[in-house]
This record gives C-alpha cells, structure tokens and sequence, in this order.
C-alpha cells in the first residue's frame, strides 16, 4: 500500500525506447503511431502493464497522448503538466505540444505527409476522438490504419509487467445502500426508454458501481477490470479474468448475472446481430464499435446509463463518506500538527512529508490505499500541479516556503480527496495575500445556493473572482465529481471554465479546488470535497435552492490568512468550518494535538 518513489520518472525512461518503437513500427510498414494514456478501459489510472505512454516518453501524467513518427515525435498535455512534462520528457526527443489546444489532430495535419501511413491500436481509443484524427490525417494525404498487434506493445516485450488479477470482492449492501438487482432494474427502465435491447458496458467503475463489487487492478482505485452486457430485461454477464473470481462471487452475483471469461466476449458481441446495442463513446474504445458493426447490431451512441445514477449518491453512500471524511480528519489533523510543530525546524523533505501523512492514514486502521499518489510540492515544486516527489526529484522543505500537500484515501466506505497549503518559517506578505484570495473563492464555492438545473460551469466564475480581480488565475478545473470507495475522478459533472452541460444534482459529490501558482516560487491549493444537498426554501425567496456541505475536515492554516481581506461574512463562515472541524475530529485525536487543533480551528482574528 505504501506509496513508493521510483526512478521511472527519470527523462531517460522513456527516449531510449523510442528507437525500439519505431523498430518495430517499421516491421508493420508503419511511418508514425498514436500513444494515448488510455488503455482498453479508457482509464484514468492505470495498472503497470497499460502505462504505455510512460514506458515511452517518461512522462507519468493521468492525462496526455504522445505520437511517435519515423523522424520525430511529439508529447501532449494540458495546462496541469505544463511544468511537470519540462521534468520528465527529454525535449531533445519529443517536442511538448498542447493537449487542448489543437492536440494530436493538429500535428497530425501539419506533421504527416502524403502516403504516410499512421498506426492506431483501436483498443486504446474513443472512436469520436478517433474521427478527429481521422479527418485531419486525411487533409494531409496520410493514412490512419487499425494495427491488430500494438507495435509499442512488441517493442516492450518481455520487460512488460503482467495483466494485473486481483481477486474481485462483493461490496456490501452497508456500503452501497442499493442492491444490484435494483440498480439493474433501474437502468434496464433507462435502456427501455432509449428504446435499446442492451448495453455494451466497458468502465470499470461501472461494473464496480452496477454490481456491487470492487477489485485492485487499477492502481489508486478499487477496480475490476471487466465487461458487461446488460439486457433490458435487467439480467447480465459479465466478462471477467476466472483469476480474479473469488469463491462467493457467483452466490454474489446472483442467478440474473452470468460470469464469463474476456474470451467469451467477442461471441458475444456478435449474438447482438439484429439487437439495438447502447454503447458510451466516451468510455468504450473503437474496438467495441468495429466488432458490434460487424456483427450487424444497431449502435445506439449514449453515455454510459449508470454514469448520472453512479453520481448520485444515497443516502447510506454520503453517510458512508462522512465517516470516512471525519476519519481521515483525523489522520490529517495529526499530519497538520507534525508540520506546525516538528517539520517546522526539521525542515523534512518531500518523500518524508509523504510517507508520515501515509504512516497516519494508516493508523486509522481503515485504509484499503491511497486515492492517488499524495502531491507534496515544497516551494518551487508546488508549482508544478500535479508534481509527484521522486527520489530524483525529491526537495527539502526551507523556511521562508510553503508546502502545498494534495492526498487522499480509500476506505469502503467512502473515498477523500484534500489540499492543504502550509506555511514553513514566516510566509511573505505575497504569499499570504494570495493564499487570502485563493480561500475567498474557496469560501464562495461553499456558500453559494443555486437553483435546480444550474452546471458547474456557471458557479466556475465564483472560486475565481477574487484572482481575477488581482489580474490572477489557474490553469486547471475548480471541481471534479469524486466516486464512493471508487475512483477520485468521476463525472459526469465538473466545475470549470469548459462547458459542462450537466446539471448539479443531491447526492453529487464534487470537489472545491482553487488554486495559485508562481512558477519556480510556489504553489497554493485549497481542497474540500463537498455534496450537493436538497432543495430547502429560502425565506423570502421564491424558488428552492440547492447548496453545498463540506465533507472535507481539517483545519486551513491560519498563519497564511490576512483577516482584513476577508469580508464579514467570510469570516463568520470560515470560524463555522473550523468550529465543526474541531467538534467532529476533535474526539479523535491524540492528547498533545488536541490544543494545537484547538488554536487552529479558533475564531480568525
């Protein structure tokens, strides 16, 4: 479980693969390949067989692409990785190309030529961002071409870690609050209403979600690598690794789920001749929509129909997550006083931040893992968004700096995700004043009520505001759903600049994330995670309004607080979170952090 700091990160790790890649591109008659970071289940995170585009750049972002031609090769990620891709990729390689802005289609049409012949693996990528490179491949003469045998996946050969097989488990009904008879029930209604026969089901957290179980084979989430096809009579089966099936899983399962082998799923595929088919081109690969083609079957393009319902959590899944929230609240209060008190002169360094927040995680004696690899940046590197200590990379922290910490935990019953942003030594009269305008808008995401239907797009402008005003900004998502003992990225739902179309709804659980970054100085996050609560009338008003509670519970560092920018109403609201931060873990802290947790969470000055 611990997290560990390997030197894959090195630049070296991915260039000297490149020359095997394209030599083995070249025994298929190949001029260029794709690399996206997906896998065969468009995950996020990845087990270490699929982390192809790490083994071939070196870059370890959970967003990104990469395509490698016979005389140059370019990296793509968005602004989360600007900093972290200079670290990792050796430039003298891969150019570092946007992700967002223009992306692989873009360099396809302006770097390919004529009769170039471009490599795909349809196994790895969503057929709608496959038709933009697609077309634009096609106004540059080139052709894009299906490969059966992945010529990354040769190059690797046998140094390739194996399939991951953990055993999948029955998530109990304390943990889910809804059996998975009922949830079939539910969005076989949803297939009847889209007038399909059945859905293709490809996400693992839907199979995890939909079946009540949950596996390990996606580092950070407790997942089970599978498919499913769902009828819309509400019976099932499911396609799984017999490694992975554990003794009680049948009895589990039930007598309307049949359990098959990955091998099975391509006859499968074609008994659906004739059948309207339901499938999400977000989340299932082109592989799935060639093979139902194929078979005759009418594809019908939707999202996933456990997606919006997965978002929505129940009542037994919020309270599951409170507990989880006031436990690791502990584990966090815990963490916050070593860095108040002992790191303060220690001065440790990153690795050593990481593993003590980890060593009280565990102590709760509840954690399954980590959500994700904890992001501790001391000074400079809490610049970098998504950085990850290394040992290479490793910074000691220094007085004067902050140290911003994101992590997170997996429990069963629920799952955290939390930055805090820490003063070390006497912070500077800047750093405090944007540390200040970061919990303003932190404060007003809280706050706000909203009306049904309102996106997380149109309450983006609010954590925001106070930067803007400062002429100031981040360059990443204010908010991203978050699963129940499942992944730490969820949609539908999000809260950002992009357009999202997909209303708020009870039960959502999104995270509330601002952020300022002075590159090569420091880095400043705040992160609460917060559920989107019932309609409740205002007085006076005329329509009722949602809002949001905060999950999240650890105090927020005082010392980098400048009170007389806060208005009124701020401060009443932050002396709120801080007096129920301090009533609900308070009881579960050890004694001598009792009075420091004390003073933290008193009223601001």
């Amino acid at each position: 479980m611990r997290q560990t700091f390997d030197e894959s990160t090195d630049p070296s790790f991915g260039p000297r693969h490149v020359p095997l890649i394209r030599q083995a591109m070249k025994a298929q008659g190949l001029d260029g390949f794709l690399v996206p970071h997906e896998d065969e289940h468009q995950n996020e995170y990845l087990p270490a067989a699929n982390d192809r585009l790490a083994w071939a750049s070196g870059f370890t972002g959970s967003a990104g692409a990469a395509v490698i031609l016979q005389d140059k090769a370019a990296v793509f990620v968005d602004g989360r990785y600007t900093l972290q891709v200079r670290d990792q990729v050796d430039q003298a390689v891969f150019e570092i190309r946007d992700l967002v802005e223009g992306g692989v289609p873009a360099f396809i049409e302006t770097e390919t030529r004529a009769g170039q012949v471009i490599g795909y693996d349809p196994r790895l990528h969503a057929p709608d961002a496959l038709d933009r490179i697609k077309a634009a491949a096609a106004r540059s003469g080139a052709q894009l071409k299906a490969v059966g045998d992945n010529p990354l996946d040769a190059a690797w050969g046998e140094a390739r870690p194996a399939q991951p097989v953990a055993p999948v488990v029955p998530h109990p009904l304390d943990y889910s609050g809804e059996d998975s008879s009922a949830k079939r029930s539910r969005i076989a209604a949803i297939l009847t209403d889209k007038g399909a026969d059945a859905a293709v089901l490809t996400a693992p957290a839907t199979m995890a979600w939909l079946f009540n179980i949950r596996g390990g084979d996606v580092i950070r989430s407790p997942l089970p690598l599978s498919q499913a096809i769902l009828n819309s009579d509400g019976t099932a089966r499911i396609f799984l690794d017999p490694a992975k099936v554990t003794p009680d899983l049948n009895a589990w399962l039930g007598n309307e789920v049949r359990l098959e082998t990955p091998a099975d799923l391509p006859a499968a595929l074609k008994e659906l001749k004739g059948k309207s088919v339901l499938i999400d081109p977000a989340q299932s690969s082109a592989w799935y929509f060639d093979a139902l083609s194929a078979a005759g079957a009418q594809i019908v393009r939707g999202e996933d129909p456990c997606t919006l319902p997965r978002a929505c959590k129940n009542t037994t899944e919020i309270e599951g997550t409170r507990r989880a929230h006031v436990r690791d609240g502990v584990a966090l209060s815990r963490f916050l006083h070593w860095v108040a008190t002992e790191a303060q002169t220690s001065l440790p360094d990153e690795v050593e931040v990481v593993s003590r927040l980890e060593a009280f995680r565990e102590a709760t004696g509840a954690l399954k893992d980590l959500s994700f690899d904890t992001i501790a940046g001391a000074a400079s590197n809490g610049a970098i968004v998504h950085y990850r200590p290394t040992e290479r990379l490793n910074k000691r922290t220094e007085s004067g700096s902050l140290l911003l910490v994101d992590s997170g935990g997996q429990y069963l019953d629920g799952t955290t995700d939390v930055t805090r942003t820490m003063a070390i030594g006497t912070p500077s009269r800047e750093m405090c004043e944007r540390f200040t305008l970061v919990l303003k808008g932190h404060l007003a995401l809280t706050a706000i009520r909203f009306p049904v239907g309102t996106t997380g797009s149109a309450l983006d402008v609010l954590a925001r505001a106070p930067l803007w005003a400062q002429g100031l900004d981040y360059d990443h998502g204010t908010g991203h759903g978050v699963g129940s003992y499942l992944g730490v990225h969820e949609g539908p739902h999000r809260i950002a600049k992009m357009p999202n179309f997909v209303a708020l709804k009870p039960g959502m659980i999104v995270s509330n994330e601002p952020g300022y970054y002075k590159e090569g100085a420091y880095g400043i996050r705040i992160e609460n995670l917060q559920y989107v609560t019932e309609a409740a009338p205002i007085a006076g008003g005329e329509r009722p309004m949602l809002g949001f509670e905060a999950l999240t519970l650890a105090p927020i560092d005082r010392r980098l607080i400048l009170a007389e920018l806060l208005t009124p109403s701020e401060r009443d609201q932050l002396d709120a979170y801080h007096a129920r931060v301090l009533a609900e873990v308070g009881p579960g802290v050890p004694a001598d952090v009792l009075p420091w947790l004390q003073d933290a969470c008193a009223p601001i000055a």
